[in-house]
């Protein structure tokens, strides 16, 4: 029942998530005005905003003009709370699972608004840094200096990695948000996650860039968003890290 209710909690908060990818990037307010059409620009109503549900029973279109409706919608409303239940269901009904919540939701709206725009936004993960910092003394987890070690070593790395992609290959390899993003990452889950996130989204991210190039859906010096698969990789990290790190330390020994 627990997790139940954490999906159906996740899928709410994933239907403002929609509107934080939409209007972040535009600059635009998240609390007004009220969500509307992008077609005939009239209010959505209220019973037409329940997530998943409404775009079943609406099947996919606006009530008023018959415009249909992305599935990115209920596509982050049901991510959103299958996230969430795993989240509870991994650490329990707990003050830590409570604090992961907010870093699961940045996650999701920092890899669709990469995705479309090729950008983190600061406003995303500038303030949730220091909130995962503050968290560590409030509920536990890793330990306050991990998640200080995680903070800096994650964005220091990336950061030789955009020095030096500049200086090799005459463009940037990476974004400066990406570095916010890792610092995002090792504030909430310490050091140890950060290195399993860079793993797990430099393969992830070099085999569907190879992928894209084999179908000539992407050139050789285009830039592909990096940050859904950071994301990946902390979500990994997150529900999967420390198993993956005590499987990689056995194997050294």
């Amino acid at each position: 029942m627990i997790i139940l209710i954490a999906f159906l909690f996740g899928s709410i908060v994933g239907s403002f998530l929609n509107v934080c990818i939409y209007r972040l990037p535009r600059g635009e307010s998240v609390v007004a005005p009220r969500s509307r059409c992008p077609g005939c620009g009239k209010p959505i109503r209220a019973w037409d905003n329940i997530p998943i549900l409404s775009f079943l029973i609406l099947r996919g279109r606006c009530r008023d003009c018959g415009q249909p409706i992305a599935w990115r919608y209920p596509l982050v409303e049901g991510l959103t709370g299958i996230l969430f239940a795993l989240t509870v269901a991994h650490y329990g009904p707990t003050a830590l699972a409570a604090s992961l919540l907010p870093f699961v939701a940045a996650l999701v709206v920092i890899a669709f608004v990469d995705l479309d725009h090729q950008l983190i936004p600061n406003v995303i993960t500038l303030p949730g840094i220091p909130l995962g910092l503050l968290a560590g003394l409030a509920v536990g987890g890793p330990p306050i200096l991990d998640r200080i070690l995680g903070a800096l070593t994650g964005a220091g790395f990336l950061y030789l990695v955009l020095l030096y992609g500049g200086v090799l290959y005459g463009q940037d390899a990476m974004g400066e948000g990406d570095l916010n993003l890792m610092a995002l990452v090792g504030a909430f889950l310490g050091w140890k996650a950060v290195a399993v996130t860079l793993l797990v989204g430099c393969l992830s991210g070099s085999l569907a860039g190879l992928t894209l190039i084999a179908l000539r859906r992407l050139g050789r010096r285009e830039h592909m968003p990096f940050g859904p698969f950071l994301a990946l990789g902390a979500l990994i990290s997150l529900y999967w890290g420390d198993a993956l790190v005590a499987w990689y330390a056995g194997h050294l020994r």
